[in-house]
């Protein structure tokens, strides 16, 4: 697990805002990230996650707040002083120039001698998959192959952050995968602070250290990948990660760090609430948590459902049932059940897999 050291921060907000006419993108934003960290801002579109990466850059100005950097306040600073890389969604190579003109260019504007310069551009042609290709024309390059150009490119200066702006989404998922795990090995390899953006859930748990969930220029939560997943604190969270039921439910008494709660009329004990959460009335449930149709005997309290619908996903099935509350339930299973639509299906979950929201 990633311990956060104060002596290791490299990027601090301190309570950035930024408004567009009557639009917040930035509400008062803090947080910390640690050297060598893979850190994502995932959220919707229109969550200010991409507005927050520009102010770090320095293409965006904050109307209030502190952007630091190695403990130096930037936050009025010109994007060239900050030593910061970027990666775009549209590439940015520029079609003129060979694999190695673009990778060298930033280097030359920074006025590196020519011999460090051949130096870096060959380190970075072997990082990222390209060497040989250097006198390459890039309009003859794929997809994937130019988004190697732009990371390699970035990286040649060899910035103390480099910032990602969903630099995948226009790469088809065969590739888009293959990048992931290429930019996993490149963070792995160099140690560069990544500061990436992406809307896409499965690609921030998959490639992050760390995972801030924006709302609407707020940080909802910060986290591992596993406890966002499996432990959201609030409903924006919770609904935000595919496969997680958010239930109204009734009665939180609680002893000790247990409580017993209804979901639809029935009781289940011994579940999950930390010292001093505020309950709200809501629960989450992971999909893949639920049992149903589940012969084996249980204490546990358990749920009818009745079956309104099969989605069939390749690898598991999303079976969807309506409670006698009316409720929604979604469960996901890698067997087919041995019942038709409309039929009542006993439904059961392990009381530690229910987790209480605080909204």
């Amino acid at each position: 697990m990633l311990v956060l050291s104060v002596t290791n921060v490299i990027l601090r907000l301190t309570g950035i805002t930024k408004r567009f006419g009557p639009t917040l993108t930035a509400d008062d934003l803090s947080l910390v990230v640690n050297r060598g960290e893979f850190f994502t801002f995932l959220g919707p579109s229109g969550s200010g996650k991409s507005t927050i990466l520009r102010m770090i850059a320095g293409l965006e100005q904050p109307d209030s707040g502190r952007i630091e950097i190695d403990g130096r306040d930037v936050a009025q600073m010109p994007p060239w002083e900050r030593n910061l890389g970027m990666m775009f969604q549209s590439y940015a190579v520029f079609p003129h120039m060979t694999v190695e003109e673009n990778i060298g260019y930033g280097l030359r504007v920074r006025s590196i001698g020519e011999a460090e310069r051949r130096s870096r551009v060959g380190a970075m042609l072997e990082l990222v998959g390209l060497a040989g290709m250097g006198g390459r024309n890039t309009a003859l390059l794929s997809g994937g192959e130019l988004q190697r150009v732009a990371l390699a490119r970035s990286l040649a200066p060899q910035p103390k952050i480099l910032l990602l702006d969903e630099p995948l989404s226009a790469l088809d998922e065969r590739i888009r995968r293959a990048m992931q795990a290429e930019l996993k090995r490149v963070h792995a390899e160099t140690g560069t602070t990544f500061l990436y953006v992406t809307h896409d859930q499965e690609e921030a748990l998959t490639m992050s250290d760390r995972i801030a969930v924006v709302n609407r220029g707020r940080c909802a939560q910060c986290d591992i990948p596993e406890r966002l997943y499996r432990t959201p604190r609030s409903r924006f969270v919770a609904q935000f990660f595919r496969g997680c039921n958010v239930l109204t439910a009734e009665t939180a008494e609680r002893s000790g760090a247990r409580g017993a709660i209804r979901i639809a009329g029935v009781p289940f004990t011994g579940v999950p609430m930390s010292e001093g959460q505020t309950w709200g009335g809501h629960i989450a449930i992971r999909a893949e948590d639920i049992l149903a149709d589940d012969p084996s005997p249980s204490t546990i309290g358990r749920l009818t459902g009745v079956l309104c619908d099969v989605t069939y996903r390749g690898t598991v099935l999303d079976y969807v049932f309506r409670l006698p509350d009316g409720q929604s339930l979604t469960a996901t299973m890698t067997r087919r059940l041995a019942c038709e639509i409309g039929s009542t299906v006993a439904l059961s979950v392990e009381p530690d897999r229910i987790i209480p929201l605080e909204d």
